[in-house]
């Protein structure tokens, strides 16, 4: 299986700005630029919202993590009512590298035990296919709370 998105940059890296597709047009010509990557806060060009690789690496992190925890927890009998994760990606620009990405879950599974949700939430920290493909290149942290 193979998944399709397409970058056009035009003009200087400075002055310039990118659009990012989508083969399923979710994305479809979404702007992104030095402003929206390297500035806190700006998440628009020239009035149009925008985007960052960092924060489309968060989308998929939280995305896939949420999907694998779904599995995980159903497999084990559990039927979870609300699966909420936030995922923060950090990137340094004193090394200009993307040093962590943060899950933070909150989660409401009626029936489970605190010890076994945190194997559970751990497993799928750890073996969700985004986390695998991030893993060895940044740390990767999980804040996981059980709502009641």
């Amino acid at each position: 299986m193979k998944r399709t998105a397409t970058a056009v940059w035009n003009g200087n890296i400075k002055e310039g700005q990118g659009q990012i597709s989508t083969e399923s047009a979710v994305l479809n010509k979404t702007s992104y630029s030095v402003a929206s990557r390297f500035e806190n806060g700006v998440l628009k060009y020239n009035g149009q919202p925008s985007t960052n690789p960092e924060e489309l690496m968060a989308a998929a992190h939280a995305g896939c993590f949420t999907m694998k925890l779904n599995l995980l927890l159903s497999t084990a009998g559990f039927n979870p009512t609300t699966l909420e994760t936030q995922c923060s990606v950090t990137l340094d620009p004193k090394i200009v590298a993307i040093t962590q990405s943060a899950l933070k879950l909150k989660a409401r599974v009626p029936g489970i035990t605190p010890e076994r949700f945190n194997e559970i939430t751990q497993d799928a920290k750890v073996n969700c296919p985004v986390s695998k493909a991030y893993q060895n290149n940044m740390e990767i942290t999980l804040e996981a709370e059980l709502l009641a």
